[in-house]
């Protein structure tokens, strides 16, 4: 773990989080995310400049709300679009986030893995959830459940045993020592910022703007997939298409369960990744 210093704006940002599920605490989310950002700012975690960004999600956030001319709406979802794709790439300047695991090899083979405490890629999550409240929960607990369920089965499946058969990754249970600040950070805020960008946002719009035609939602279910799967070129064409076919089971966890189900098959199959495989995968297969 980090100095108590360095991840108290992390921790912030995690409470916040929290208060976004409950509809009746999600308003209140706005205080420990302030206070995150103000004590990052006096810490130096923050830099002045970076105050634009949160400044222009408040403005995009006032142009999509409410009864807006057509104009103005685009506006402020290309404001926003632009800012999360700079947010979540980590290309905006005036962050310094804090690095919480730094070149660990969970297994002989396995390329090292660095994890930071992110202060910038959260906020396009926070927006979606505050700015255009996307269903969080399905229909019942249970079908939220069931949904998540679902689509972690699925995607563990296909995707982890597509990467097994191919090499990508090797069987290696473990559980190290950083494991339970790996599944905080992934629980909290990392499956929290994905699915509410590309379940939340993207293929919740595209459903919206495409519900009278033919397939609409199905077609906004596979957007979504693939600009996931984009999102993940980094990692190489194989982790791309494996990143894209999960995108497929999130999209129809959140289409049958809201935000919560994409949320939970996110962190499920995240978490079987890390706890039973080569993570993040081979050095030969990367």
């Amino acid at each position: 773990m980090p100095p108590l210093p360095d991840s108290l704006p992390w921790l912030a940002l995690c409470v916040a989080a929290l208060l976004l599920w409950p509809a009746a605490t999600r308003a209140w989310a706005l205080a420990p995310l302030a206070a995150g950002y103000a004590w990052a700012l006096a810490d130096g975690a923050v830099e002045p400049a970076a105050l634009l960004w949160p400044a222009l999600l408040l403005a995009a956030a006032w142009c999509v709300r409410g009864p807006a001319p057509r104009w103005r709406a685009a506006a402020g979802h290309a404001l926003f679009l632009a800012l999360a794709a700079g947010l979540s790439l980590h290309l905006l300047p005036g962050f310094h986030n804090v690095p919480a695991i730094v070149g660990a090899r969970y297994a002989a083979d396995a390329l090292p893995f660095t994890m930071y405490l992110n202060l910038d890629k959260p906020l396009a999550a926070f927006w979606v959830v505050l700015a255009l409240a996307p269903p969080m929960w399905g229909a019942t607990a249970g079908a939220t459940l069931r949904a998540a369920l679902a689509a972690c089965a699925a995607a563990a499946a296909a995707c982890l045993g597509i990467a097994l058969a191919s090499g990508l990754v090797g069987w290696a249970p473990k559980w190290p020592p950083q494991g339970w600040l790996w599944l905080a950070n992934n629980a909290l805020l990392v499956s929290l910022a994905e699915e509410a960008l590309f379940r939340g946002y993207v293929q919740q719009q595209l459903a919206m703007r495409w519900r009278h035609r033919r397939g609409g939602a199905l077609l906004a279910l596979v957007a979504g997939a693939l600009l996931f799967g984009l999102a993940h070129a980094g990692g190489g064409p194989a982790w791309m298409a494996l990143a894209t076919v999960a995108g497929l089971a999130y999209g129809a966890a959140y289409r049958h369960g809201g935000l919560a189900a994409a949320v939970l098959a996110h962190l499920g199959l995240n978490t079987l990744h890390f706890a039973l495989f080569t993570y993040p995968m081979r050095a030969l297969a990367g």
